[in-house]
């Protein structure tokens, strides 16, 4: 099996790990993370309600445009509560290595401070690598994993970290998965030349997300949806504050003509976005 080398210190959940790196303020990151950290602990059952169960079809969608197969170091991007890890795992195998990392953070250190770097390498050979900025979201995702019972799972490690900053080598991995991060990420020029720095050429990185449709009929559709069933749903569950934000962030983001080209100008040779979900959903697949 391969190994990655990280710069890490022992933490004291051994299922739980963060990097080391100086904090620096980013704007609005504490925010997006405490708004991730409330929702984390119904997170799971609100996507079942709110999508009828279909989010778990578009994600292994997006799972499968990534080209992850037996064997391969894969990375999956804002692992949340590790959905499209525990897919990526069951793709890859025992000896298959998956990462999982997700938007702005400020990283901290678990255990202490800071020793020199010579006592803080560690060679850490793991199978899947959960990694995200959300600590109530990867809380989660480590619960599910004692709960889940199929053998690849139990390699899984989870990483609390900035998708801007990945601390991994050039090249590293075969397939990139992020679902429903990019969307979230302060700065996307940025998270993009990260996923093409680390991806190897001729890999993939599939990018699943809401779409914003230049249709006004699905624009349409996609806003009363979240004004008449998404908001009022999670105001049952005491969070509908946090929900209201999801009309917002698909307004700033990109349509699937400005992620290819960002992709492209990134330097991918090729980018693809596809419409899913009758047209609420998109999944961007960019090759390197």
């Amino acid at each position: 099996m391969a190994s990655l080398h990280f710069l890490l210190r022992p933490p004291s959940n051994p299922n739980l790990i963060a990097l080391p790196y100086k904090c620096q303020p980013v704007r609005c990151a504490n925010e997006r993370q405490e708004l991730f950290n409330r929702i984390a602990p119904v997170y799971d059952n609100l996507n079942d309600l709110l999508s009828l169960g279909q989010h778990r079809v578009w994600k292994r969608m997006a799972v499968s445009w990534s080209g992850a197969k037996r064997g391969d170091n894969v990375l999956d991007l804002c692992c949340g509560s590790g959905d499209m890890a525990f897919l990526l795992s069951e793709r890859v195998g025992s000896d298959g290595k998956i990462s999982s990392s997700c938007q702005e953070i400020e990283f901290c250190v678990l255990a202490g401070d800071l020793v020199n770097e010579e006592e803080l390498m560690i060679l850490v050979t793991l199978t899947v690598v959960g990694f995200d900025f959300s600590r109530g979201q990867l809380s989660v995702a480590s619960s599910r994993q004692h709960l889940l019972s199929k053998a690849c799972y139990k390699n899984i490690e989870w990483i609390e970290g900035d998708v801007t900053k990945l601390l991994f080598s050039d090249c590293s991995f075969d397939a990139i998965t992020m679902g429903y991060g990019l969307r979230n990420v302060l700065d996307r020029c940025k998270a993009m030349q990260e996923m093409f720095r680390v991806l190897k050429p001729g890999s993939r990185a599939s990018i699943l997300d809401f779409n914003k449709s230049n249709k006004q009929l699905i624009t349409s559709i996609q806003e009363w949806m979240i004004d008449n069933v998404v908001v009022p749903v999670a105001t049952g569950y005491g969070l509908g504050e946090e929900y209201g934000y999801l009309k917002s962030s698909i307004q700033e983001y990109l349509t699937g003509e400005e992620l290819e080209k960002l992709a492209l100008e990134t330097g991918f040779s090729d980018a693809k976005h596809y419409e899913i979900g009758g047209g609420i959903m998109a999944n961007l697949v960019a090759t390197r």
